[in-house]
């Protein structure tokens, strides 16, 4: 972890009260300037094993929510056979995890905020596991449904408890690349909800996949309160009012209500498809097999992981020249759609190449959190990332749904799957409202940019 080691060292200089970026200055060997570093100082030093503390736990933490947010386009068959579920009901039950997500997402960042992440991340870890034994135990959809709600609420701090660490930790220009580095971890998450899948329902069942996560959860719980240092922000201390009066801080800023729109729109986008609709699309509409489902998701998870290193990257460097990091993101986001239009028009060639490119595309749309975070005072941090957090995941909900009841008016094809033409409208939708929210953000844009030439 080579970047951590020298954002410690950033970091230890700042404290130290040290110029310049490097390891060349007072206090470090080879230089003979007048900086005696005092015990103090070197304690600081040891930051690399401590931000490693902070990376590595939430890390874990972030892979299990991906592995259950995504898990879904691989069982989807067995849960069908074993449940009989439509398309609806499938898009229902599935989504479940990101209606109980968003609906904790306020509260979520007046308890970061308040309490700190390490404490709040690890409780809700434990609801995770709970809700992982509950959906592996479940017979009727209605368990499914309460252990998928369980899990979504448990794995709902996952990220934002993460980016309100690293806020504590890490210097605020670092943050698009740090935050890029933690989504690799989902990214890692997804690709092990993939083959690796498919792979263990050769051995055991669903049921057996997920009890086996829940004993991951667990320890997952049990590391982040162990191991994870504390560290108090500025918000700790605040009252509830105070603390509320944040939050409308946030909501009602200009730079949140121009960006939040194709945030969310982008991220909904995303994480409904690849969560879920992904799969049942290769096997409708590419005529894949399971295997070749699972190993197509696979790579999909693989260039998430590319695509949100990249973009962490690409941002962290272009930001030493100026760049803010929604400049990055409009651009990916932008490529972004035009990937998606191309999946809406079903060409018969190059269906692995354009599910490669929305893997490593969509990961773009993390980039407004790091604009958010560092528009905000840090006290602010955890309320200004669950502020944008809500709508996402209220959305995502909506469209992982909504999708599939459009899919749902098509009849079945002779083979039992679904129709491609519910595909095509389903993900049309989806594309055309990212296409309105883009031109609220470039209208919105050229007015802000009006209005402070004229005053």
């Amino acid at each position: 972890m080579i970047f951590l080691f020298e954002l410690s060292v950033k970091s230890v200089r700042q404290k130290a009260g040290v110029p310049g970026d490097d390891c060349s200055g007072p206090g470090f060997p080879g230089h003979h300037g007048g900086f005696r570093p005092s015990w103090s100082f070197w304690r600081t030093a040891m930051a690399p094993l401590t931000l490693l503390r902070v990376f590595l736990p939430f890390s874990l933490g972030y892979f299990l929510s991906y592995l259950y947010r995504t898990v879904n386009a691989v069982i989807a068959p067995d849960l069908v056979r074993d449940v009989g579920l439509d398309p609806a009901g499938l898009g229902l039950l599935t989504s479940a995890y990101f209606l109980f997500f968003a609906a904790f997402q306020l509260p979520l960042g007046v308890l970061l905020d308040r309490f700190g992440p390490r404490r709040v991340e690890a409780a809700l870890l434990l609801l995770a596991a709970v809700g992982a034994f509950v959906f592996a135990r479940a017979e009727t959809f209605a368990g499914l449904m309460l252990g998928r709600a369980l899990i979504g609420l448990g794995v709902s701090a996952c990220l934002m408890a993460a980016f309100k660490a690293f806020t504590l930790w890490f210097p605020p220009e670092r943050l698009p690349l740090v935050n890029g580095v933690q989504m690799v971890s989902g990214g890692v998450g997804a690709l092990a909800a993939t083959a690796p899948v498919e792979f263990a329902l050769q051995v055991t069942d669903w049921r057996g996949v997920f009890l086996a996560v829940a004993a991951l959860t667990l320890l997952a719980a049990i590391l982040v309160f162990l191991v994870v240092p504390e560290k108090e922000g500025p918000g700790v201390g605040e009252s509830l009012r105070e603390a509320i009066s944040g939050i409308a801080t946030v909501l009602s800023d200009r730079t949140f209500r121009r960006i939040a729109p194709w945030a969310v729109a982008g991220q909904a986008a995303y994480l409904s498809i690849l969560g879920l609709w992904s799969g049942p699309w290769l096997r409708d509409v590419a005529g894949y097999g399971r295997m070749e489902v699972a190993g197509t998701l696979m790579g999909i998870s693989l260039a998430m992981i590319a695509g949100y290193f990249s973009f962490g990257a690409l941002a962290d460097r272009l930001g030493r020249r100026g760049v803010k990091p929604m400049r990055v993101a409009a651009a990916g986001m932008g490529a972004f759609m035009g990937v998606q239009f191309l999946l809406v028009l079903q060409p018969a060639v190059g269906t692995v190449p354009l599910w490669l490119l929305f893997g490593f595309c969509g990961t773009s749309c993390i980039l407004p959190y790091a604009a958010l975070s560092q528009g905000f005072p840090r006290h602010l941090a955890g309320r200004a990332n669950t502020g944008l957090n809500l709508p996402v995941f209220v959305a995502a909900f909506v469209a992982q749904w909504a999708i599939g009841a459009i899919i749902g008016l098509w009849p079945e094809t002779a083979t039992g799957g679904y129709d491609p033409a519910g595909y095509r409208a389903g993900f049309g939708v989806v594309l055309g409202l990212q296409g309105l929210a883009g031109g609220w953000y470039w209208v919105r844009g050229k007015v802000d940019s009006s209005s402070k030439c004229t005053t």
